[in-house]
């Protein structure tokens, strides 16, 4: 099994220490993606400038400072980019002799969110709140050990030559696998979340190789599960709230459809270069709630225009190209499926986020990619990169 301590990346000559390997340029430095990395790096510095163009005059939630929320999130930033070197250093493969652990960890604390340890931030019980005031968001996690369970199950035997492509029976360990946690997510209720993860199963299957039937099935009882959730009313009356406004914009304009339709008014506001950064009048004047988090992307439409939100678009057009490359030369298919994980997570998380700002898809509470303020989500899409970084990394030259 290939280890942080027993990969050479160059493939040849003496073993070197673990941090030598990872700064020298003749090896991993070399090997990096740094398309994805620089367009992930500048995504994060926008959304700093954009958290806190939205939370500086915030005086109710900033605490009095007007940079507390731009220095959380550099710091975040920070920490997402040491987690990634972190990822690195380690491996994807080692990572996969790990998955039971980390596996459990995440189940275990998306069940301590339906505890009394749980919060509600909001309006979805999704957090953990700790006594110094830090607060985790367990799903954002469980969306990773979902993608490596299933590499690691769909793969195995592939990977080992047995088989061309996975069987039934290995196909429903991993849906046996995801569906746990995706459940306990659903109690929360974080729809949002589970969308997301119900996305990621869809592409870890479509990498796999697996019979389309399985595709075609999921798909059929993703939609029968749609109608037995609205049917047996488990949805909160919040959620519930956020499709109706999603169907008619019109509905309740200063209630439930207030969030959609100011943010298109900020958005359309903007025009083509927008109104200057920190000098939109919507965002000035605190018209669109959690503006910081969910609705981000309504402060580059005003403040950047066309232009600066068209910008963002195109780095995340970046990350994805890159990561899809990254998947299709994985050498093995646990690799393949890593990525292909990573690229539906991301892809369809932007789109939802983007999606709903703009009025064609439902609000369901879900940030924006490295631009977004929340520690949680920053930390796990810096995982991701890592996995996908440390995928090529790791590919053995030619």
């Amino acid at each position: 099994m290939v280890g942080p301590q027993s990969f050479s990346v160059s493939g040849y000559g003496p073993q070197r220490s673990s941090w030598t390997r990872l700064f020298a340029r003749d090896s991993v430095v070399r090997k990096l993606d740094w398309p994805m990395l620089l367009a992930s790096v500048a995504l994060s510095l926008i959304g700093s400038a954009l958290v806190y163009s939205a939370t500086r005059n915030r005086t109710e939630i900033n605490q009095g400072d007007t940079y507390y929320f731009l220095m959380r999130h550099l710091l975040n930033t920070g920490i997402g980019l040491a987690l990634m070197i972190g990822t690195i250093w380690l491996g994807h493969r080692t990572l996969r002799t790990a998955v039971p652990i980390l596996y459990g960890v995440s189940v275990l604390l998306v069940l301590l969110v339906l505890t009394p340890l749980g919060a509600t931030i909001n309006g979805a019980h999704a957090w953990i709140v700790f006594p110094a005031g830090f607060s985790l968001q367990p799903s954002e996690f469980v969306k990773i050990t979902i993608i490596l369970g299933m590499a690691m199950l769909l793969a195995a035997r592939v990977d080992a030559g047995d088989r061309e492509h996975p069987d039934h029976r290995t196909v429903l360990q991993s849906l046996g696998l995801a569906l746990l946690p995706i459940l306990i997510v659903m109690l929360m209720p974080d729809l949002g979340s589970v969308m997301v993860m119900v996305i990621i199963v869809l592409g870890a299957l479509l990498a796999s190789g697996a019979s389309n039937r399985w595709v075609f099935g999921l798909l059929a009882a993703g939609a029968a599960g749609a109608i037995a959730v609205w049917q047996l009313h488990i949805l909160d009356e919040y959620q519930i709230n956020r499709f109706a406004a999603f169907a008619n914009p019109e509905l309740d304009p200063a209630g439930v459809g207030y969030n959609t339709n100011q943010a298109r008014i900020a958005i359309g506001s903007g025009g083509l270069t927008g109104t200057g950064l920190f000098h939109g009048s919507q965002t000035t004047g605190q018209f669109v709630p959690e503006q910081q988090t969910d609705f981000v992307f309504t402060v580059a439409g005003e403040e950047l225009g066309f232009v600066g939100a068209g910008l963002i678009l195109l780095l995340l057009g970046v990350v994805l190209w890159r990561a899809c490359r990254i998947a299709r030369e994985a050498t093995d298919l646990y690799g393949t499926i890593v990525g292909a994980g990573i690229i539906a997570w991301f892809a369809f998380q932007a789109f939802e986020n983007v999606g709903m700002t703009l009025g064609i898809m439902p609000v369901a509470g879900l940030p924006l990619p490295f631009v977004s303020y929340g520690g949680s989500s920053m930390f796990a899409v810096w995982i991701a990169v890592g996995l996908l970084q440390s995928i090529r990394v790791q590919k053995p030259l030619g």
